[in-house]
C-alpha cells in the first residue's frame, strides 16, 4: 500500500471520529412537522380521532380514523395519563419490547468514539517512534537487530588489507570459542573493543567476519538508534539491549557509529540532563558497572576517535583500540582480488599493477574500482572485464566523470591545455615530486582539466622540498597562462591551485616547524582565522607579520622557480599543447616523449580505442556476412523450389498431351 492511500485512509478515519464525537455532543434540529407535534396527537386522542397506536420506546406510530398514518415522539419517558386516555377512547394499543442489548454492546457503542481517538493516537505515536511493529508503549525498547548463528556469511577470508586489525580481534573469537584456556591463567578477555579508522577502511566488515567466525549471536545496532526526542528513551534502551544479550550470552554487540551517543559529555547545550548524555551515562554503567556481564564482547566503530568521551575509552569499557587503517599496496592487491572473485577477468588484468597505481584507496574505493570496471565492461557488451575497464574506472574515480558533451569553444580549449601543460612540465622539472600519470583537457567533475600524479610508493609524511615542489607545481598552470596569453590572458581557472599553494605554505610555517625565521613553533587559528600561539593573546603583531612575510617568501620563491623552468623549456610547452589539442588526454609515455622532445606516439587509450572499434566492426562485418550468407541460402532455396515446381508442372503438362499415335 502507498503512502498516499495510507494518508488518506488515516485523514478518513479521523474525520469520521470526529463527526461521531460531534454528533454526540451537538443535539440534532427537532422537526416541526403536525406529525410530530405530541400535542396535537393528544387532543386528536381525546376528541375519538385516532383508531391505533403503536408504541415503541418513546416513539408512537399509529392510524387515524380517517385513515391518515401519523408519527410521534413523547417528550418524557413515561407519560401515565397517556395510556387511560386511549383505552377511554377504545383506541387499539400494540406494544413492541425493547431491544435488549448485552452490557458488552453497550459499552461499545458507547465508548465506540473514544477508542477510535486511542487507536488513532497509538498510530501517530507508532510512526513517530519508527513502528516497526512494536507496539505504542514499546518506546524503551532496544532496536537491535539480533543474528543467529548461521545467519552471517562473513569470515576472515572475506576481510583483507588489515592483517594486524585481524590478529587483533582473532583473538575475541578463540576466547568466544574456548573461554577457558584464559581463564586458567587468570587472563580476561577486553569487555569492549573500538575500532578506529577512516571511512571505507573495513570497520564494518571486520565485525562481521569476527560474529561469523565465532558462532555466536550477534546484536548490530547504530549509535543514532539509541537517541530519540523523549528523554530517557536511549537509557532504557541501552538497558534493554544489554539484558537481551545477558539471556544470548556468550554473544556480540556491535555499535556502529558510537560517536553520535559517546561524544564528550559537558559540550551540549542541555547541561548534564539531556537525552544523549543520559544514554551515554547509561551505556558507561552497563560497560562496567555493579553488575558483571560476563561473556558479553562490546565492539564500536567510529572515525572520530577524538570527540568521545574520555570515561568511555578508559581500560574496563573499551580496553582495546583497533586502528583499521589505510591498505598498503600488498593489502591493496589483496582487497582487489577478493572483489574479483565474482568478476570473469581477462588475460590482461594484473591485480599489482591496479594496486600500485591506487595509493591511498580505501577498501571501499577498490570495490567501487572493481564494480566500475565491471560496468564499463557491461556497457560495451563484452564478455570479460579487461585492463582498460579497470583503467578507465581509476580515471573516473580519481579525476571524475568525464563531460564530452560540454561545448568548450577552441580558445577556451587552448587555455586549458596550456594549463595543464604548465602543471605537468613543472612537476616533472621540480626537485622532487610524484611522476606525473595523466594530462587530459576532457572536462571531468568540475574541473575544465586534469593533471594527474601518482606515487611511486606508499608515503606517509612529507619534506620540505617536496612540500616547496608541490607550490611551485601548482602554480605552474598560471604561469604558463601569463607567459603565453600574457598578464591580460590570465583566467580564473587557477583559483583552486592558489588556495591549495597557499594553504601549504601557510601550515609549514604555522603547524609544521618549517621556517626558519619563526622556527619549530606552532601557531594555532583561532575562529576568526587570526593565529596565536597556545597561550591566548600571546602572539604579538610583530609576529603575525613576520607570519605573513614567511608565507609571501615561500610562496614567491617557488612561483619563481616555477617561472624559470617554463620559460627555459617554452618549446615543450607548444608541443604539449599541440598534443593535447590533438589526442585530449597523453599518458606518462607521451610526457616522456614530449621532454625528450621527440615525436609524440599515439597514447595507449588512442590504441585501446582503436582496437575495440577494429573489434567492433569485423562482428559487424561477421554478422552481415552471416545474414548475407542466410539470405544467400534462402534465395537459393527458392530458386531450387522454383525450378522443382516449374520442373513438376513441365511432366505433369507432358503427361497429360494426348498421344499422336
Amino acid at each position: 500500500m502507498s503512502d498516499m492511500v495510507k494518508n488518506l485512509l488515516l485523514w478518513l478515519v479521523v474525520a469520521i471520529v470526529l463527526m461521531s464525537v460531534f454528533q454526540g455532543i451537538v443535539p440534532g434540529d427537532n422537526d416541526e412537522d403536525t406529525n410530530s407535534n405530541y400535542t396535537q396527537f393528544i387532543q386528536d386522542v381525546r376528541q375519538g380521532l385516532i383508531r391505533e397506536v403503536k408504541i415503541e420506546d418513546r416513539t408512537i406510530t399509529g392510524l387515524r380514523r380517517s385513515g391518515e398514518r401519523f408519527e410521534t415522539y413523547i417528550p418524557t419517558a413515561y407519560d401515565k395519563d397517556l395510556l387511560n386516555d386511549l383505552i377511554e377512547q377504545n383506541v387499539r394499543v400494540v406494544g413492541v419490547p425493547p431491544e435488549e442489548r448485552s452490557i458488552l454492546g453497550q459499552i461499545l457503542i458507547s465508548w465506540f468514539p473514544m477508542l477510535l481517538l486511542i487507536g488513532v493516537w497509538i498510530f501517530f505515536m507508532r510512526q513517530m517512534q519508527g513502528g516497526g511493529g512494536k507496539g505504542a508503549m514499546s518506546f524503551g525498547k532496544s532496536k537491535a537487530r539480533l543474528m543467529g548463528e548461521d545467519q552471517i556469511k562473513t569470515t576472515f577470508k572475506d576481510v583483507a588489507g588489515c592483517d594486524e586489525a585481524k590478529e587483533e580481534v582473532q583473538e575475541l573469537v578463540e576466547y568466544l570459542k574456548d573461554p577457558g584456556k584464559f581463564q586458567k591463567l587468570g587472563g580476561k578477555i577486553p569487555k569492549g573493543v573500538l575500532m578506529v579508522g577512516q571511512p571505507g577502511t573495513g570497520k564494518t566488515l571486520l565485525a562481521k567476519a569476527v560474529a561469523g567466525e565465532a558462532k555466536v549471536p550477534f546484536f548490530a545496532i547504530s549509535g543514532s538508534d539509541f537517541v530519540e526526542m523523549f528523554v530517557g528513551v536511549g537509557a532504557s534502551r541501552v538497558r534493554d539491549m544489554f539484558e537481551q544479550a545477558k539471556k544470548a550470552a556468550p554473544c556480540i554487540i556491535f555499535i556502529d557509529e558510537i560517536d553520535a551517543v559517546g561524544r564528550q559529555r559537558g559540550s551540549g547545550h542541555g547541561g548534564g540532563n539531556d537525552e544523549r548524555e543520559q544514554t551515554l551515562n547509561q551505556m558507561l554503567v552497563e560497560m562496567d558497572g555493579f553488575e558483571g556481564n560476563e561473556g558479553i564482547i562490546v565492539i564500536a566503530a567510529t572515525n572520530r576517535p577524538d570527540v568521545l568521551d574520555a570515561a568511555l575509552l578508559r581500560p574496563g569499557r573499551f580496553d582495546r583500540q583497533v586502528v583499521v587503517g589505510l591498505p598498503d599496496v600488498r593489502g591493496r592487491e589483496q582487497i582487489i582480488k577478493v572483489h574479483m572473485r565474482k568478476v570473469p577477468l581477462a588475460d590482461d588484468v594484473e591485480p599489482n599493477f591496479i594496486a600500485r597505481g591506487t595509493p591511498g584507496f580505501s577498501g571501499a574505493d577498490l570495490a567501487n574500482l572493481v564494480n566500475e570496471a565491471a560496468l564499463f565492461a557491461a556497457r560495451h557488451n563484452k564478455r570479460v572485464v579487461d585492463m582498460q575497464d579497470f583503467e578507465k574506472a581509476k580515471d573516473k574515480i580519481m579525476m571524475g566523470a568525464e563531460r564530452k558533451s560540454m561545448v568548450m569553444s577552441e580558445e577556451e580549449k587552448t587555455n586549458t591545455a596550456y594549463h595543464e601543460a604548465g602543471h605537468a612540465i613543472v612537476g616533472r622539472l621540480v626537485p622532487k615530486h610524484d611522476p606525473v600519470y595523466k594530462v587530459s583537457i576532457i572536462p571531468r567533475g568540475r574541473a575544465l582539466g586534469v593533471t594527474m600524479y601518482l606515487p611511486e610508493e606508499d608515503k606517509y609524511s612529507s619534506s620540505r622540498v617536496e612540500l616547496e615542489s608541490n607550490i611551485a607545481t601548482l602554480f605552474g598552470g598560471r604561469i604558463a597562462e601569463e607567459i603565453t596569453l600574457g598578464a591580460a590572458g590570465v583566467t580564473t581557472g587557477a583559483s583552486n591551485d592558489i588556495e591549495r599553494a597557499t594553504d601549504i605554505a601557510r601550515r609549514m610555517v604555522t603547524e609544521w616547524g618549517l621556517s626558519e625565521k619563526l622556527g619549530p613553533i606552532k601557531y594555532k587559528a583561532d575562529s576568526n582565522g587570526m593565529y596565536s600561539g597556545e597561550a591566548p593573546n600571546s602572539m604579538s603583531a610583530e609576529t603575525t607579520r613576520d607570519i605573513d612575510a614567511e608565507i609571501r617568501s615561500l610562496i614567491e620563491r617557488n612561483y619563481q622557480l616555477a617561472e624559470k623552468i617554463l620559460t627555459e623549456n617554452r618549446d615543450v610547452l607548444e608541443t604539449m599543447k599541440d598534443a593535447l589539442m590533438k589526442y585530449e588526454t597523453i599518458d606518462a609515455k607521451q610526457i616522456d616523449d614530449l621532454m625528450n622532445r621527440v615525436e609524440v606516439r599515439e597514447p595507449a587509450s588512442w590504441a585501446a580505442d582503436k582496437k575495440e572499434k577494429d573489434r567492433a566492426d569485423s562482428d559487424k562485418k561477421d554478422s552481415d556476412k552471416k545474414d548475407s550468407d542466410k539470405n544467400d541460402s534462402a534465395k537459393s532455396d527458392s530458386d531450387n523450389t522454383k525450378q522443382d515446381d516449374a520442373k513438376d508442372s513441365s511432366d505433369s503438362d507432358t503427361d497429360s498431351k494426348p498421344s499422336d499415335s
